[in-house]
């Protein structure tokens, strides 16, 4: 017998047993991250930063860039080119001797993420070369460790399934666990900022740059995950997290890494559905916010992106909303900020808007010289300089880093992906998988006969493949491509037809026509398909016939091995959709409810 629970997901307190033996495994090991400062304690330092920075040091500390190199000082030619082809540096040493910069940016094609240990000995090669400067301020050290498709510390760390998925659990503390553990494992290593978590509702189906990044299509759950992975990153992981992106990135269909998309919403529609998870980061003290670059006609008729904009940056965020944190830019470099002005104009209206932290403008030296210019010039004053560079300071003085800037590499294996983060990470993902259809042969057993593994992602293909032979079934794996032509879909059909059932990979297929038409295919050979979706779930719309339906939301070794013990049985599917699925070609038709989800009786 199949269930059903048609309801919306709502948060829940699940996975407590394991959330408290962390805990008290960290506290007992001495792992848990330094503790905030108190206002008493913070207050005179931030005053004397600011009495004695010259306004250069001062300018310097409203930007945010990434660096080339495995290490502070990196002689690798590569590096020290691609430095100097953009920074007019060979290093971060002198990157931060020329510019004082108030944080970087790690990533792994600049060659920062490399391994545990690495990123730790170039987190302190940072931190000491900021400190070593006159004015001596520690480093805001960063990187977008969303989980799921945007994770950038790798394994070893702990690989949590991404946003979606948590929601799909409706578990407010496995949320705020994740955001613990993330936060540890990246304080431990050196990174004191995590541009996380998405607050962003994603209720518009072709959204192709949110989508599985967000937690829900509901407001109220995505607040309540959101509120969650913020008290998790920040009271408990003891690093700074950054709710984006204002003021709301769901409703759109364009990406602003390459244009200037345009929100639709009414100013009504943006209180009911954008402003809440934003409101709820609030509550929860967060630190910092991201800036959208997306057009919001409602909330600024000027049509000047919102990142540009003083209606929406001090009008509405600041003071309507009453948040005196950090706002920090998206990156300056996309498309979707620069369409309008140049990139020596853009700094500065950034700052006019009520902007504090500039991340990675494209010509750092042009955007640094353009803000001390319009002091010269007295557009900006020196004291609007101060209040964001005040800001600043405060969150490195909140968050700890004013008074325990360096890491020890010593204790980064008792943090990094240990045995208990692991097992938090499986249990997540293993309640995350959600059971849409089932039709057909689900849960599968040894003696399902053989079984074709197919679909989009490779690594997924393979990965699925190899479980179900752990389990003593023959399976083999035949990846097609994320968009298969006809002579790859001529090629699954055939090997599907001499196996006893095919499970399907799919990925985002509404903008991959080529596997919708293996779906096709496949099912008028008369095969029987288990489809598993592995990023958003809304394949399913184009795909009505499958027999089994399985949303992922991720490709994480957690989530594969997830997904495989759900089809076998062994987990009995308890995720629940945390999006709404319309018809295809009809947005305002239903075939799936936001909650739905089945499971084995």
């Amino acid at each position: 017998m199949i269930t059903t629970s048609p309801s919306p997901p709502r948060p829940t307190r699940k996975l407590r047993p394991l959330a408290a033996t962390i805990t008290a495994a960290a506290l007992t090991a001495g792992i848990l991250a330094p503790g905030t400062a108190t206002a008493e304690t913070t207050e005179p330092w931030i005053q004397q930063q600011l009495s004695t920075m010259s306004l250069e040091e001062k300018v310097g500390q409203l930007f945010v860039t990434y660096v080339y190199g495995d290490s502070s000082d990196t002689t690798d030619p590569g590096d020290i080119a691609s430095n100097q082809s953009w920074l007019g540096v060979d290093n971060g040493d002198e990157l931060i001797e020329t510019y004082r910069p108030g944080g970087v940016i790690y990533f792994a094609w600049s060659n920062n993420l490399n391994d545990p240990e690495q990123i730790a000995g170039l987190s302190n090669g940072l931190q000491e070369a900021a400190l070593a400067q006159p004015d001596g301020v520690p480093l805001l050290i960063s990187t977008d460790q969303e989980h799921g498709v945007v994770t950038r510390f790798g394994p070893p760390a702990t690989q949590f399934p991404g946003s979606m998925a948590l929601g799909s659990t409706g578990s407010t503390i496995g949320a705020e666990l994740a955001g613990y553990i993330a936060g540890q494992e990246l304080r431990a290593v050196g990174i004191n900022q995590n541009f996380a978590p998405i607050a962003d509702v994603n209720v518009n189906p072709s959204n192709p740059v949110i989508g599985v990044r967000a937690f829900s299509s509901d407001p109220q759950l995505t607040a309540d995950m959101t509120a969650a992975q913020v008290t998790g990153y920040q009271h408990h992981g003891g690093v700074t997290a950054t709710a984006k992106h204002f003021p709301g990135h769901g409703n759109t269909d364009q990406d602003s890494h390459d244009e200037l998309p345009s929100i639709p919403h009414t100013y009504d529609e943006w209180l009911e559905i954008d402003a809440p998870p934003f409101e709820a980061a609030m509550d929860a003290g967060i630190d910092s916010i991201m800036t959208a670059h997306i057009q919001f006609p409602a909330l600024d008729a000027s049509m000047d992106p919102a990142t540009l904009s003083k209606p929406i940056m001090t009008d509405l965020l600041r003071e309507q909303m009453g948040f005196d944190g950090l706002i920090v830019t998206d990156s300056l470099a996309m498309a979707g900020v620069r369409e309008l002005y140049s990139d020596a104009e853009i700094p500065v209206r950034a700052i006019e808007a009520g902007v504090d932290m500039l991340l990675m403008p494209p010509d750092l030296d042009l955007a640094y010289n353009a803000v001390l210019d319009a002091v010269d010039e007295g557009r900006l004053t020196e004291a609007r300089i101060d209040e964001s560079v005040e800001r600043i300071l405060t969150v490195k003085a909140d968050r700890g880093i004013m008074d325990e800037p360096f890491v020890d590499s010593d204790r980064i294996d008792r943090v990094v992906g240990t045995w208990l983060h692991l097992a938090a990470a499986q249990a997540l993902s293993n309640r995350s998988i959600t059971l849409v259809k089932n039709d057909g042969p689900l849960p599968l057993s040894s003696q399902s006969g053989d079984i074709l593994v197919t679909g989009a992602h490779t690594g997924v293909v393979n990965g699925l493949a190899e479980q179900a032979t752990n389990r003593g079934v023959t399976a083999e794996a035949l990846p097609s491509g994320a968009n298969p032509d006809d002579a790859a879909i001529a090629d699954v059909v055939a090997a599907a037809a001499t196996h006893d059932a095919t499970v399907m990979v799919t990925s985002n297929a509404q903008a991959n026509p080529g596997q919708v038409a293996l779906a096709d295919a496949l099912i008028d050979a008369g095969v029987t398909v288990i489809a598993v979706s592995v990023n958003v779930p809304y394949d399913v719309a184009d795909m009505t016939e499958v027999d089994d339906y399985l949303a992922v939301y991720s490709t994480t070794a957690p989530s594969i091995k997830a997904t495989a013990s759900v089809m076998f049985g062994e987990v009995n599917p308890s995720g629940s959709l945390p999006v709404m699925i319309p018809v295809a070609g009809q947005p305002d038709e239903v075939l799936y409810e936001l909650g739905h989800g089945l499971n084995y009786a």
